[in-house]
């Protein structure tokens, strides 16, 4: 009997030992990485600063051997490797691993034309399509369905199509190890690591930025809130001891020019920093101080505030001369009859010409929001920015105050067409497709700094249907919604610009935008009129259609295309919304 209990504890003694062993595949598990982004660099240490040991390819994977700050310390081809944590994605099991990533990860989108939806399933209504290698927030996670932050809001994807980063990437408070030096001027910096990716900005020599991580040659820095690209032969990266980010340079002896189309004004050097003006693209200001990739300007007399370093071009500063910003040539068409040329650059001086429609100046030079001008007697007056549409360099002016109109309204952006619907093809050959896009992106760019709450139906060339762009408008609750298109027609005399609406309460924001857009570009007036289209049909919130001009026109498909009409139609479009709000 003894023996026989003897017997039966060894086996089960067996039996335990065995079902130990059979757990620790499954413990193993949470102990391998996937490399999420192509030729990541492999390094010797735990930092950007150490010697590069390899490159590893994108859904590569390897065993962890440790984990020190951001940075996964991995077995690479039988060496000792580190690789950034947020380039690699966790291979753990058990579908609480999005649920426990939520709100301190961002997924990457693995495929194309991705389907945003309103809620966490196929049968809930598409809010728009993002694209391979996006990368968005995740703010929640519901069985196979991941919430994001998206362009069209927080919206829901299937999380087969996304692989979740190990860390979220701050972009916010990067350590100062983490900063590099531009070695070249005018160096561009692009959407994605590779020569097609889109410009949106530009860095030069001296300026000091913030290195999120590297792909190959190429370095992924904090830009504006956001990342941005450049190569990585023109960054030299920086120990803390090497003047970081932080340094402070006041009175740097420079002028900057905006190269933004509406560059925000803060009260203090950060992007937390409150709103407190705008200015323009061209306008240049004297550098007063400089401290963390902010620079202080006195954006009006006698009034300071503080504008991203990385939006201005910065030149020594001129020693003489009452103005700093570049005309080269430029003339000031008269707006309205009757418009006051004054002696200075003050609503309080006093007229010394009265001008009409179509009357055209030379323009000396910009001050604030005057244009100084040469009048035909030989003398020179003062005439107000905003009264006047401008031909060649010289920067557009806002009139004063606009911004507080637009400033909290949400405002729905429709690029018409997109993806395998090309719209129109001009003449020439221009694709309606991506001159919507360019047209909305520069809007964009204005209203946001305006503080608007911007939403754009697409952002890139991908397709969506009618019923998902009215579908933004209403989920955003939009207090307008702009679809922008260009005309097309076989008699390719036709030419001027058009715009549509169907309900009787959109007839006012039609007759607002249009008025300004045709003032400020002078496009031949078509007229606003109602209009049977299904973006604007469908549509509970006040919502338009702008035709803004003919593609099928050789003469004018070289005028809409240019980059000073282009400007002058955002402006209009501003100047308009504007003034709907106020009213």
């Amino acid at each position: 009997m003894q023996k026989r209990r003897s017997i039966i504890l060894a086996f089960c003694f067996i039996l335990m030992a065995g079902l130990i062993q059979l757990e620790e595949p499954a413990k193993a598990e949470g102990t391998a990485v996937t490399i999420s982004t192509h030729n990541l660099n492999v390094r010797q240490g735990p930092g950007l600063s150490y010697p590069i040991l390899g490159q590893a390819q994108k859904d590569d994977r390897f065993n962890i051997l440790s984990q020190k700050g951001e940075w996964i310390e991995i077995d690479f081809k039988g060496k000792k490797g580190w690789v950034a944590s947020w380039l690699v994605s966790l291979n753990t099991s058990g579908q609480g691993t999005l649920a426990e990533t939520a709100n301190s990860s961002q997924a990457i989108v693995a495929t194309d034309g991705l389907r945003v939806r309103k809620g966490p399933g196929t049968g809930y209504a598409v809010l728009g399509t993002v694209h391979k290698g996006s990368s968005y927030n995740i703010q929640d996670s519901e069985g196979s369905w991941v919430k994001l932050q998206t362009p069209y809001g927080d919206g829901w994807v299937s999380s087969e199509y996304v692989q979740v980063s190990s860390k979220k990437k701050n972009t916010s408070n990067v350590s100062t190890s983490k900063t590099g030096r531009i070695t070249a001027n005018s160096l561009n910096i692009r959407s994605k690591p590779s020569l097609q990716g889109a410009v949106i900005g530009k860095l030069n020599t001296g300026d000091i930025v913030a290195v999120t991580s590297q792909n190959g040659s190429w370095t992924e820095i904090s830009f504006s809130g956001d990342t941005g690209w450049i190569s990585s032969q023109y960054i030299k990266l920086q120990s803390p001891q090497s003047g970081g980010s932080n340094t402070k340079q006041p009175n740097s002896g420079q002028t900057g020019t905006v190269t933004a189309t509406a560059l925000t004004v803060r009260n203090k050097g950060s992007l937390n920093g409150k709103p407190i003006g705008s200015v323009s693209k061209g306008q240049s200001f004297t550098i007063l101080e400089e401290m963390n990739n902010w620079s202080k300007i006195e954006y009006q007399s006698g009034s300071y505030g503080w504008v991203a370093s990385w939006f201005l071009e910065k030149t020594a500063a001129k020693k003489s001369g009452s103005s700093q910003h570049p005309v080269n040539g430029s003339t000031a068409v008269i707006l309205h009859n009757g418009s006051n040329i004054r002696k200075s650059a003050s609503t309080q001086s006093s007229v010394i010409h009265r001008a009409n429609k179509g009357d055209s100046f030379d323009i000396i030079s910009l001050q604030n929001d005057w244009y100084e001008l040469r009048l035909p007697n030989g003398e020179t007056g003062y005439v107000a920015g905003w009264i006047v549409s401008v031909n060649g360099s010289a920067p557009k002016v806002e009139k004063p105050g606009a911004e507080i109109h637009l400033k909290n309204k949400t405002i729905v952006l429709d690029p018409g067409h997109g993806g395998r619907d090309n719209g129109t093809t001009g003449a020439r050959g221009t694709l309606e497709k991506t001159l919507t896009l360019r047209t909305a992106q520069l809007l964009y760019d204005k209203l946001r700094a305006a503080g608007a709450n911007v939403i754009l139906t697409r952002n890139s060339d991908s397709y969506l249907p009618l019923p998902s762009r009215v579908g933004v408008s209403h989920y955003h609750n939009a207090d307008a919604f702009i679809s922008i298109h260009y005309d097309s027609i076989a008699d390719r005399t036709v030419r001027g610009m058009t715009t549509y609406y169907y309900h009787s309460f959109q007839k006012n924001l039609a007759a607002n935008i249009h008025s300004n857009v045709t003032s400020l570009t002078n496009l031949r007036d078509r007229g606003y009129r109602l209009g049977d289209y299904h973006v604007i049909r469908e549509n509970k919130r006040n919502a338009v259609l702008l035709e803004l001009g003919y593609l099928s026109n050789p003469a004018e498909e070289i005028l809409i295309t240019s980059a000073h009409y282009q400007q002058s139609v955002a402006a209009g479009i501003y100047q308009g919304l504007a003034r709907y709000f106020k009213n």
